[in-house]
């Protein structure tokens, strides 16, 4: 059994059978890739893993509890983190000031943006902060507004905030879109890092198929919402129901 378990997913919008009779295993310590073309249901999968959206039918567990239903900071809480398309950062503050933020969340619980205040005298979550921009490779960013830096460091910020939060799965919505190669390549080289450091387990959304292959240990491949295969990297390129489904396939 997986870390993460999505069994028998049905999702409907209307007309339109978004998710069909998904399931999916995750397993701890590895990089699990979903891909499929435009309209495969990809995002909606994702929205169910977060509790975003709640399935017709079926069930999605994280270490064997249900995650549907649950609101963002209980999702948090569980161990799981998103990254997300367009990078969720309070642009407003400094790059240190953002990653201190989810280091107070994960000692202290919830608490009111408005009135967090840089904490001179916390040593603790200065440390933790300070190893998280290290690990990220940020440290020499650290007083930087954060809506003056580039769409890759943004990125990084955002990775350095999530795990800031300790997370046991980290969820990524296309980690490297509206990246220039070089961004793209030093992203694949740190999540690598990540992962092999903290045996962190990563599922990951992506249309750049040089991503996928670059990280993925396992690839699920969605077709208007069904999985018609799932496989190590190698057997993915020459199967031809992967090609039939991006050349022929689906719809948004």
């Amino acid at each position: 059994m997986g870390i993460l378990e999505i069994k028998d997913v049905n999702k409907r919008f209307g007309g339109l059978q978004a998710l069909s009779n998904v399931n999916l295993s995750v397993k701890e310590g590895t990089i699990h890739a979903i891909i499929g073309p435009n309209g495969a249901g990809k995002s909606t999968l994702l929205n169910c893993l977060i509790g975003k959206l709640i399935p017709d039918t079926g069930t999605v567990t994280f270490e064997g509890q249900s995650v549907l239903g649950r609101k963002p900071h209980e999702i948090n809480q569980m161990g799981i983190s998103r990254v997300f398309q367009t990078p969720e950062i309070f642009t407003d503050l400094t790059v240190f000031e953002n990653v201190m933020i989810p280091c107070l969340a994960k000692r202290d619980g919830a608490f009111q943006l408005n009135a967090f205040k840089p904490v001179l005298g916390e040593t603790d979550i200065i440390e933790k902060a300070e190893q998280m921009l290290i690990d990220l490779k940020m440290i020499d960013k650290r007083h930087e507004i954060a809506s003056s830096m580039s769409r890759g460091d943004k990125r990084r910020l955002e990775m350095a905030m999530c795990l800031a939060q300790d997370p046991k799965l980290l969820l990524l919505d296309e980690p490297t879109a509206g990246m220039a190669r070089a961004d793209t390549n030093n992203t694949i080289e740190l999540l690598k890092e990540i992962q092999e450091k903290r045996g962190l387990t990563m599922a990951i959304i992506e249309h750049d198929m040089h991503v996928v292959f670059s990280l993925a240990e396992r690839i699920t491949v969605l077709a208007q919402g069904t999985p018609i295969v799932e496989d190590a990297p190698e057997n993915i390129k020459g199967n031809k129901k992967v090609q039939e489904a991006y050349l022929g396939g689906a719809h948004e």
